[in-house]
């Protein structure tokens, strides 16, 4: 790869060179039964109490009896913290689920997820399993090969935002692997390409060994970014990688990209998708399409399985210290990573689409939606993440610090992430800010002056010093290179400088001064709102349009090798074709300096 290193006022800016509670107490009775797939079970609750100096009769201690099912032991548990963690020698299941009627934890042992069947199904009581809009249960078992997800009933009525269907097992949003198929691009069984999903119970084992590792907070000014597409960085065969196409198969490469300088890489997509959501036959070379960036993600807190070279195995827990192995072996090269995270969207789609997680959980809290249950649709892929409501702002935050402690990550670029900055569905200022603003006429979607989640995030005290760094638009319109809400702590991908640069080395007339701002850190976009020389990151080339091989080789774009007729991809690219002659007929001609 041609690698663009910083000279004079460069040296200031990043730049990117691209290959590719409070505990609310619900009354409950004395008895409480639960059924299962296996009968009916009852409980006996006993509350003990005592006197005191002439006080009245009070309760001071509740005792629950197990409830005992086949494999595991059933107790009430906790409404915190939200998704399977390991507490008192079991696991504590929490859930967010405002509007559904019922809920049903079901277990699935790794040999039934391939039959489309759960291994337990718990029925949760809305009196003993939930507290405030979280249902929740406590197990004590053999959790060894065991996955898990939900099935939650209500209302079916798109139009006014449900989607309870009691037919489908869905994924916690909290999971923190997703277990389906364990080879990318191969089919599921019957040759679906949506099998049945499910998250990883966590177990004690299969800890990791950090050594010491972390982080190494490289002022911005400093940052050399190389934006990585894990997969496609080592698969072709002239990575000569023993693992291609993996985590591991970019840690055999790193010491390349220390060589070259670089000293942050920038992962694209890697939290889980479905590579196969698009999966079509390609008639122009007789393969078949796949979804290779992965901006489409299923869950947040899971990496991509089958970007591993351990797949499935051990239910994804190896292929989460394959990712932490990747993010130790980069620190210790003095390389910082970075992920491209896509809280925009989700793969859930329009109306049209799969309810997976989020959409049957609770679409309406979710989502961005219109009165008659509409999705708005920012993002341009159907759907927009509705990342202000207070329940999906905590969503994200949670996400972030769970990969910054716990996956030692060092930052995020986050796609489209003016959709960030417009308000959710529902939007009340006096819920957020205590009081109305001024002249308050804030719609769904407006974008917002100082949004809570941008806030959030820019003030949390876990994610202080991690690298944020905004795709500062999105699909509706909304542009914000040079404004985006920063709070001192925010970088943008300079889409501006990308164009500049690209129009004055082809000859555009009339760019001098503003070339000679880009080189400058473009203070016409930032200083005025406090921004800083290396809050500009600068790029020519990324994942979006063309490569720098083709810039440099074509007027116009040729992406006909994947049988979308030219269709797809950006169209303004500001390239040229260098004075190459071309066969009549084809869309380059002879272009002159």
């Amino acid at each position: 790869m041609d690698l663009i290193r910083c000279t004079s006022c460069f040296q200031h800016s990043p730049t990117l060179i691209a290959p590719t509670f409070r505990h609310q107490t619900t009354r409950k009775p004395n008895l409480t039964t639960i059924s299962n797939n296996h009968g009916t079970v009852s409980t006996t609750r006993m509350v003990v109490k005592a006197r005191g100096g002439g006080a009245a009769e009070a309760e001071t201690a509740l005792v629950d009896k197990p409830k005992v099912l086949k494999r595991f032991q059933v107790s009430e548990g906790h409404p915190a913290p939200f998704g399977a963690t390991i507490q008192d020698c079991g696991v504590n299941f929490a859930i967010y689920s405002a509007n559904a009627t019922s809920a049903t934890l079901c277990l699935i042992a790794l040999s039934d997820l391939q039959q489309n069947r759960a291994t337990e199904q718990i029925p949760l009581d809305p009196l003993a399993n939930k507290t405030g809009d979280v249902w929740h249960v406590f197990l004590k078992g053999n959790f060894k090969d065991m996955l898990y997800g939900y099935i939650f009933d209500g209302e079916f009525s798109p139009e006014i935002c449900h989607y309870y269907d009691c037919s489908r097992i869905l994924l916690d949003p909290y999971a923190k692997a997703v277990i389906s198929r364990g080879e990318f691009g191969a089919l599921g069984p019957e040759d679906n390409c949506w099998p049945q999903m499910a998250g990883m119970v966590p177990t004690s084992e299969y800890q990791f060994d950090w050594e010491g590792d972390l982080p190494l907070r490289h002022p911005d000014r400093d940052l050399i970014i190389y934006e990585m597409h894990v997969r496609g960085y080592t698969k072709h065969e002239s990575s000569g990688t023993k693992f291609p196409g993996t985590y591991r198969g970019v840690v055999e490469k790193l010491d390349h990209l220390k060589e070259l300088g670089v000293n942050c890489i920038e992962l694209m997509p890697c939290q889980e998708f479905n590579e196969l959501e698009y999966y079509s036959y390609n008639s122009v070379l007789g393969d078949y399409k796949l979804n290779f960036w992965g901006y489409s993600t299923i869950n947040y807190f899971s990496p991509m399985i089958r970007y591993s070279s351990s797949g499935i195995r051990s239910c994804g827990r190896d292929a989460i210290n394959e990712f932490k192995y990747l993010v130790k072996e980069a620190h210790k090269r003095g390389i910082e990573v970075i992920m491209d995270v896509v809280f925009n969207h989700t793969a859930e789609g329009n109306e049209k689409g799969l309810s997976l997680s989020f959409r049957g959980v609770d679409n309406c809290v979710y989502y961005m939606l219109a009165p008659k249950g509409e999705y708005y649709n920012y993002s341009g892929c159907g759907n927009t993440f509705n990342c202000n409501h207070p329940v999906v702002r905590q969503f994200i935050l949670d996400c972030l610090r769970y990969w910054v402690t716990e996956m030692h990550v060092d930052g995020f670029r986050f796609d489209l992430a003016s959709i960030m900055t417009r308000s959710s569905s529902l939007w009340d200022s006096v819920n957020v800010y205590g009081d109305p603003l001024e002249g308050d006429l804030i719609t769904t979607g407006t974008p917002l002056s100082n949004p809570p989640l941008i806030d959030m995030m820019s003030n949390d005290p876990v994610l202080h010093g991690v690298k944020l760094i905004a795709e500062a638009w999105d699909a509706g319109g909304l542009y914000q290179v040079g404004r985006f809400p920063h709070w001192g702590v925010w970088s943008e991908w300079n889409g501006k400088y990308r164009d500049i640069v690209r129009q004055f080395i082809k000859g555009t007339d009339g760019l001098s001064g503003a070339f000679a701002e880009c080189l400058c850190g473009s203070p016409n976009l930032y200083q005025e709102g406090g921004g800083k020389p290396w809050n500009s990151v600068n790029f020519i080339c990324a994942h979006d349009g063309f490569t720098l091989a083709d810039l440099v080789t074509y007027n116009n774009k040729h992406n006909l090798a994947n049988g979308e007729d030219n269709n797809d991809g950006e169209s303004h690219n500001y390239s040229w074709n260098c004075g190459q002659v071309y066969e009549i007929g084809t869309e380059d001609r002879i272009c002159p300096a």
